[in-house]
């Protein structure tokens, strides 16, 4: 049997890191070779929502490659800012510590500071059609200041109630277990872990140097 190929459909190394022990944790050993988003790929995330752009992201990625492709959209959502800073999250302010600062700006002298993580992710097959979709939630609130060294993005802030940590002082299995990507992940896994069985030649690398449908 042919080893499947998965390409993660994203540069940010913290999305990549959580993917891959998400993946390890739910695949046999050894049944998927992953690989991460080639250089050269530029998605503009048009869409109105985050699976809509998970949608876009997956669907490019699949077709420059020629390969099937895992693409995530995640973002924080605050009920005292309207659900801002959502689908922007990424774009909210042109540095991880300013984006953290603009956000406690915005909330300050604030009462509701709940907010969610959402995650939607998006399977697509390697011409580009979506095979997969699943979303998930976690729900928690905005700190005062960040707590905690771990994760990466708005995590310092972003504290869970239901487990009495930020997200960035959580293990790995933990925001595994009581993230919003590990959530969506586990939407997906039994669909994905089928795919791997069932449909593993459609997996397979394109030969070097061939073209990739739609690039």
């Amino acid at each position: 049997m042919t080893k499947p190929v998965l390409v993660i459909a994203s540069s940010n190394t913290g999305k990549l890191a959580e993917f891959h022990e998400l993946l390890q944790e739910a695949l046999p050993h050894g049944a998927v070779d992953v690989r991460p988003q080639p250089a050269g790929v530029t998605v503009e995330e048009t869409g109105a929502d985050f699976l809509a752009n998970a949608c876009l992201k997956a669907t490019a990625v699949a077709r420059f490659t020629g390969a099937w492709a895992l693409a995530d959209d995640s973002g924080l959502c605050v009920d005292a800012l309207d659900g801002r800073p959502g689908i922007h999250s990424a774009r909210y302010a042109p540095s991880n510590a300013r984006r953290l600062e603009r956000l406690l700006e915005e909330l300050a002298g604030r009462q509701d500071r709940s907010a969610r993580f959402i995650t939607a992710l998006a399977l697509a097959r390697p011409d580009g059609s979506i095979a997969l979709t699943s979303q998930g939630i976690s729900n928690g609130h905005i700190l005062e200041a960040p707590i905690g060294e771990g994760g990466f993005g708005y995590d310092p802030l972003f504290w869970v109630p239901a487990v009495g940590l930020s997200f960035a002082q959580m293990t790995p299995a933990q925001k595994r277990r009581h993230g919003h990507r590990g959530r969506a992940f586990a939407g997906l896994q039994p669909q994905l872990a089928a795919l791997l069985r069932h449909q593993a030649d459609s997996f397979k690398a394109p030969p070097p140097g061939s073209a990739a449908p739609g690039a």
